[in-house]
């Protein structure tokens, strides 16, 4: 693998999704966003990814929808929420779905950077790369 990892990006916030794009792929990590969740939907579908990142809020299925979505199909990726509107209702369902980190809106870059980075490294070692 010429890349340390694989992260799609889902925020329906495009600025969110290019300077997420912009700054994990200055670490050597290969993005993927989408500002549409059925459109990443599809693409988790498709295609394995070590990390994938979520907005909550969003037009058509939710965040938590592609959270299931992605433990049901791709249960070696790793996921992060991150949103702006946090509740303790969904910080609990996110993490009895599995969800590695939930961060709030708005985050530091670099905390949001390292766990990434960790998610990664879990998620390959879990498949054995």
């Amino acid at each position: 693998m010429g890349k340390s990892g694989r992260v799609l990006v889902l925020d329906d916030e495009k600025i969110v999704c290019d300077r997420l794009t912009e700054h994990f792929s200055k670490k050597g990590l290969e993005v993927e966003a989408f500002t549409d969740s059925q459109q990443a939907i599809d693409r988790i579908a498709s295609q394995d990814f070590d990390v994938i990142i979520t907005d909550l809020k969003m037009k058509g299925p939710t965040g938590m929808d592609v959270v299931h979505f992605v433990r049901r199909n791709r249960p070696g990726a790793e996921l992060i929420v991150i949103t702006g509107y946090a509740s303790i209702d969904t910080a609990r369902e996110a993490e009895y779905s599995g969800v590695y980190k939930f961060i709030t809106k708005p985050f530091k870059m670099n905390n949001l950077a390292k766990s990434v980075m960790k998610a990664v490294h879990k998620a390959q070692t879990r498949k054995g790369r």
